[in-house]
């Protein structure tokens, strides 16, 4: 029976989706039922972001328009606010958004089941049922978090003063929960965390045991156990320092384990990079791309610009887009800086105007689209499978719509394919017939 009904807003990245999804199978075996609209809500769940001073506002004003919309019945339709302001801001936010009934830190998301009782008014006798894996997935794809913090302290970022340190997952619990994430019918394991490289580097002897220690004994250990499923295997988020020979054998021998390479190298000017705190130059990213090209050949590669940091120089813009020329990267995401609160970069001295720092990410933008676009382009008279991930209207009526092994979801365009008796999570042999921007469009082939 129903003791309440909640609707959930997330915003941010993939990683926050994931920790909704937990939040959501909790109170899913609480006795709380999911509703579609925030009108029919008895509270409403909004997973924020705070990466960017842009995602906290974008955080804050979804929340305000959650609360104005509650026509002065506040009460009627809590809002409990989660995820990353509340774990940046803290003590701040009461006082500043008194619309929120309950502020809920990444660190105490587990016991949401809890903060929701307490906003509803709902006492337990004994308390509620812990589902043993803690997803709802529904879709063709599953992200699966590894790790969550970071240790790098990037002059640029906030996210270990909001996730805090590096913690690795145990490999027992990803495991598990792969296998239940494919029984439900997931083809496509997206492993995530903010430095995936280095999974495992934490733990001690005691916590691996005979399990794996790496992140390439993780990637081998998971395909192991989803086998003889037909289940493609990413990882995203990887740093170039977390390259190592035996993870790119592992990428490159392991069939589930999808060629798809996504480095943030986020600049190329030794200086910049040392100012970031990062590692590296341009030559030790070059001879990193070349041996990736030449161990993993026919490799998509993904890879982030961050445009306009403090002391950049117009040289050395014009570096970073002749590295990304000379590259000619499948997919770059490009960000203009912004001076966070808290960072180190936020106090150095060489602060950029907003003007050119919006110059400079969108001359990084349109080379991005054209290598881009071209490398989409290149796919065309290819022939290759691809996972349906739903049907949508399209101009001319309905269509299919999934993505090939080379496209991330949610990042990295899709394939448009005629309506045929396809379901979503099936997956289909395609030729390539045509590309417009990321986009592709296909036929799909029948089995020889």
């Amino acid at each position: 029976m129903s003791i309440g009904s909640l609707h959930y807003i997330t915003l941010g990245c993939a990683k926050n989706e994931v920790d909704t999804d937990r939040m959501r199978s909790l109170l899913n075996a609480a006795g709380y039922d999911e509703v579609a609209l925030a009108a029919d809500a008895d509270a409403v769940l909004i997973n924020t972001c705070s990466f960017l001073a842009a995602a906290t506002s974008e955080s804050i004003e979804a929340t305000l328009d959650i609360a104005s919309k509650t026509d002065g019945r506040v009460r009627e339709r809590r809002i409990i606010m989660c995820g990353c302001v509340p774990s940046r801001y803290g003590s701040e936010l009461p006082s500043e958004l008194p619309e929120v009934a309950a502020f809920v830190r990444t660190d105490e998301e587990d016991g949401i089941v809890a903060v929701v009782d307490e906003v509803l008014g709902h006492e337990r006798d004994i308390p509620s049922h812990v589902p043993t894996v803690k997803r709802t997935v529904e879709g063709a794809v599953a992200y699966l978090k590894i790790s969550d913090g970071c240790d790098r302290f990037c002059s640029f970022c906030a996210i270990p003063n909001i996730r805090g340190r590096y913690r690795s997952r145990p490999a027992a619990d990803i495991i598990a929960e792969a296998r239940e994430l494919v029984a439900g019918g997931v083809r496509e394991l997206v492993l995530i965390g903010q430095d995936t490289g280095i999974w495992g580097t934490d733990f001690t002897g005691a916590e691996v045991g005979d399990g794996p220690r790496t992140l390439a004994g993780l990637l081998d250990a998971v395909a192991r156990a989803v086998r003889p499923e037909h289940v493609w295997i990413r990882v995203l988020y990887l740093q170039p320092e977390g390259m190592s020979d035996e993870l790119i054998a592992t990428i490159r021998d392991t069939p589930e384990v999808l060629p798809y390479i996504d480095i943030p190298v986020q600049h190329v000017s030794e200086r910049i990079l040392a100012a970031m705190r990062r590692s590296g130059s341009a030559d030790e990213l070059r001879a990193l791309f070349a041996c990736l090209r030449r161990e993993i050949p026919g490799m998509a590669i993904r890879t982030t610009y961050l445009a306009g940091f403090p002391g950049e120089t117009e040289d050395d813009a014009e570096e970073m887009l002749s590295f990304m020329e000379e590259q000619g990267f499948d997919y770059t995401s490009v960000f203009a800086y912004s001076q966070e609160e808290g960072t180190r970069a936020a106090r150095m001295e060489g602060q950029l105007d907003e003007e050119t720092k919006l110059a400079r990410a969108q001359a990084g933008l349109d080379l991005a689209e054209t290598l881009g676009f071209a490398a989409t382009a290149a796919h065309v008279g290819e022939v290759a499978e691809v996972i349906v991930d739903g049907i949508e209207e399209g101009d001319d009526g309905p269509e299919l719509i999934g993505h090939a092994w080379f496209q991330a979801p949610d990042s990295d365009g899709a394939v448009h394919l005629d309506v045929g008796e396809a379901r979503v999570g099936d997956v289909l042999k395609v030729r390539f017939t045509d590309s417009f921007c990321y986009e592709l469009v296909g036929e799909v082939l029948e089995d020889e």
